[in-house]
């Protein structure tokens, strides 16, 4: 029988993290690359990318940089294709790259529908089908986390600016999630979810400003995501100690959909 710690190790591996030069998407990565991850971060702007590999080299942690527009479909297949030329494999993506737009349902703009849906689903699955296609299938098997949001999971409150495209992308998601996973599952293929509640981010900058107490108020913890929440449940679903976990979504939200 392995040992426990064991089962988290992830040396050897090779982690594809989108949106990963801040936010949710470093956190995460940070979590994998402390346990041994080699990891491929991919955002839009190459600044941001150089000083996060940067910094995360002081801590010890191994991370290349990949400027890649991911709202173009053509860019999944390249992207992939690059990190297998350089690194020869991928062991686990994590599709973390998103985006939101408020108004109010009756005036929701196409643009921004289109571009939430695009980002948010439409890129996911493109992302996902090409590493499954060139490098998943081929070594025998991979690890798919995805980001959803508790948005995907319950209504937005009505006294707040509408996000209808972004509940809609993120319920899409969870569905993916569970879609992809029965159905490459036979073939050693694993595909979760983590929901964030509400943690400090430019992405939620603005409604923290406004409603942050109450948000805080309506969360049986009493507080916001912090900077560590997202790396246990994260680091359990990409590595060994998650093995038996397909099609799931795991709540990150301080208890705020219990009630």
């Amino acid at each position: 029988m392995r040992k426990l710690a064991s089962l988290f190790d992830l040396n050897g591996k090779v982690a594809v993290v989108t949106g990963g030069s801040r936010g949710l998407g470093l956190q995460i990565a940070r979590a994998l690359g402390e346990y041994g991850a080699s990891l491929v971060l991919v955002a839009r702007k190459a600044d941001e990318l150089r000083e996060t590999c940067a910094a995360l080299a002081d801590e010890g942690i191994k991370a290349r940089p990949c400027v890649a527009d991911l709202s173009r479909p053509e860019v999944a297949a390249l992207l992939v294709d690059e990190v297998m030329t350089n690194l020869g494999r991928i062991d686990i993506l994590v599709n973390n790259a998103g985006a939101t737009w408020g108004a109010p349902a009756e005036d929701y703009p196409l643009d921004g529908w289109d571009k939430v849906m695009g980002l948010n689903v439409s890129s996911v699955f493109h992302l996902t089908r090409e590493t499954a296609k060139r490098a998943f299938l081929p070594q025998g098997g991979g690890v798919v986390l995805n980001l959803a949001s508790i948005e995907g999971l319950v209504a937005h409150h009505p006294g707040r600016t509408g996000t209808v495209a972004y509940n809609t992308s993120k319920g899409a998601v969870i569905s993916m999630t569970r879609a992809l996973a029965a159905e490459w599952g036979p073939r050693n293929i694993r595909v979760n979810a983590v929901a964030p509640g509400y943690f400090p981010s430019r992405m939620t900058a603005g409604t923290l400003d406004a409603h942050g107490a109450d948000l805080v108020a309506q969360t049986p913890r009493g507080v916001l995501g912090g900077d560590c929440d997202l790396m246990g449940p994260s680091l359990l679903l990409v590595s060994d100690a998650g093995a038996h976990i397909t099609g799931q979504t795991i709540v990150v939200d301080g208890g705020m959909t219990i009630i």
